[in-house]
């Protein structure tokens, strides 16, 4: 068989598995090491058991994950999401859309101190949304910008998504961290331009609520201030060097656990809670990366990656055309797949074509984050949207889905700067690098 027919067996293979309920990790474990097996022999393909979870285990970055999510644990627990809510609310809520603004402002900031778009989208339902409906805001206005707030995290240093990046395609950390911080930007300012625009298209979807007297606005703010200090402290030790991505993971969750304690918020039922929450989705990432390891083992020994690089050349269309021709494939596959899991089953498909085209690795992980962000708001399987509905049922699933939709576009406009322009990526790295 050629390389590209055994790659089509074993995706093939992969996901007749995952449609019989076998859990990702597992699933891309047996086809890698059946797939090897069969081109190398068992007794070589039943040491890659041994040697990849070990491998898995032992990686210094991937500590990040579950120091990260403790973060998040923890910053809820203390309170901050209700506090940059309220402080950002107070200054802007008078404004038409002024708690949609709050609303993305919140998450943006909240997102920086929590290593979940899920936990973030969940903790603004639960905050925003009450006071969104109780002001006059209509359902799909307020569960459209608590998702599009949600996403943006996936796009916010410290990012799961970007660790886990990073740990496939064997980059560092620190450098998609640094390629993330101009995206972000543009990704918050096109969702304030898209709240601008709606709230002009329909201004009954927004009103407008009272002034908040500056005393009250200070007083919001003063309340608000840890949530600052933990960011200062963490990324200003991060970005200036002092800390490393481990060190700056370890100081952020051990500052918020400090600030949840000082503030008498933290009970042992919600540490335990917390614990157990990240410990289970830490466990849950591990199985899914010895996985992915186990099956890029599969993929390189059948010289797959080098047949699909061959043929791509062989194709009379430019460099930018395939990138877009690969976004196409990812937004439809994110559509009915879960995010994380396609962009780690593609990574060593796809990956050697984009170094081949002459793109960055660093520049392609933003990338994937992008697309990810989208498949978590867009239809049929919006895991936000789903999230939303959940915990505001009363809302239907059409509703929260004709509320995102202006969010998509602008998401779908960031994708295609970022495509377009990878200088928008990587030049804050190469900047810094000098």
């Amino acid at each position: 068989m050629s390389p590209l027919a055994i790659g089509a067996v074993g995706l093939a293979a992969l996901f007749l598995l995952i449609l019989a309920q076998v859990p990702i990790g597992f699933a891309m474990m047996i086809v890698g090491l059946a797939g090897f097996a069969l081109q190398t022999g068992w007794e070589p393909a039943l040491t890659l058991l041994a040697t990849e979870p070990s491998g898995v285990l032992s990686n210094v970055d991937l500590a990040t994950v579950p120091l990260f999510l403790l973060m998040g644990t923890f910053a809820s627990a203390a309170g901050f999401s209700s506090d940059i809510y309220n402080a950002v609310a107070a200054v802007l809520g008078h404004r038409r859309g002024g708690l949609a603004y709050a609303t993305i402002g919140g998450c943006a900031a909240f997102g920086a101190v929590c290593g979940s778009s899920t936990a973030t989208a969940a903790t603004f339902a639960k905050a925003a949304l009450p006071e969104m409906l109780k002001r006059g805001y209509s359902q799909g206005f307020s569960t459209g910008t608590i998702a599009a707030g949600g996403t943006l995290k996936s796009l916010i240093p410290p990012s799961v998504i970007m660790v886990l990046y990073c740990i496939a395609a064997k980059t560092f950390i620190f450098d998609l961290f640094l390629a993330a911080v101009i995206p972000a930007l543009i990704a918050i300012a096109l969702n304030l331009i898209a709240i601008a625009i709606m709230v002009r298209i329909d201004p009954a979807s927004a009103p407008v609520g009272p002034r908040i007297p500056w005393p009250e606005r200070w007083q919001a703010i003063k309340i608000a201030s840890p949530v600052l200090i933990l960011m200062v402290a963490v990324f200003g030790g991060l970005y200036s060097g002092i800390f490393t991505v481990n060190e700056a993971a370890s100081v952020a969750a051990v500052l918020s656990l400090a600030f949840a304690l000082l503030r008498g918020r933290m009970s042992w039922p919600a540490l335990w809670q917390g614990l157990r929450e990240s410990a289970s989705a830490t466990g849950m990432l591990y199985v899914i990366l010895m996985g992915a390891f186990v099956f890029t083992y599969f993929i390189t020994i059948a010289k797959i990656p080098e047949a699909l690089v061959a043929l791509i050349q062989g194709l009379a269309i430019p460099p930018l055309a395939i990138i877009f021709l690969l976004l196409v494939a990812y937004l439809i596959l994110g559509a009915v797949f879960d995010e994380i899991s396609a962009m780690l089953i593609t990574i060593p498909f796809v990956l050697p074509v984009i170094v081949k085209l002459g793109y960055d690795p660093v520049w392609w992980g933003i990338i994937n984050v992008v697309v990810i962000e989208l498949g978590m708001i867009i239809p049929p399987i919006g895991v936000i949207v789903f999230l939303l509905h959940g915990l505001a049922p009363e809302i239907p699933m059409r509703t929260i889905y004709r509320g995102v939709a202006p969010f998509i576009a602008a998401d779908l406009l960031l994708l295609a700067l970022l495509a377009v322009f990878p200088a928008i990526s990587l030049w804050l790295p190469a900047y810094l690098a000098r």
